[in-house]
């Protein structure tokens, strides 16, 4: 288990994450563009709000499917619900306790630019 935090510490996240992490993603949708974070995946039962919970903000656009969640005191994005696969939960390492993003390689990209939901039948 690793804690997860957001910048000024009222958030408080327990967060279950293979170590060493088995993927790492950044996404070009038009929200991650622009606020750049690596993620990493985890299970529904691997993410457990300790502290903070009435510091959350939701954050949704387009189809309203995914859920962003960020601290509504320093604005740190912690953690959101997948448009993909709404159960499952991506996560920014870089509020992961003893991570540095600078460090970690192999970052793919996810393309949620053209996300397969959005494709027309």
């Amino acid at each position: 288990m690793k804690k997860l935090t957001c910048h000024c510490g009222g958030i408080e996240i327990e967060v279950n994450v293979p170590d060493p992490f088995t993927k790492v993603i950044r996404c070009n949708c038009s929200l991650c563009k622009r606020r750049g974070a690596i993620m990493t995946m985890v299970g529904p039962d691997d993410l457990k709000i300790i502290k903070g919970k009435e510091l959350l903000k939701l954050y949704q656009f387009h189809t309203k499917t995914a859920k962003h969640y960020f601290c509504s005191n320093c604005g740190v994005y912690t953690h959101h619900n997948t448009r993909a696969n709404p159960i499952m939960y991506g996560v920014n390492v870089a509020c992961l306790e003893g991570v540095d993003p600078f460090e970690l390689e192999n970052v793919s990209v996810n393309d949620g630019k053209n996300h397969p939901l959005d494709q027309k039948k």
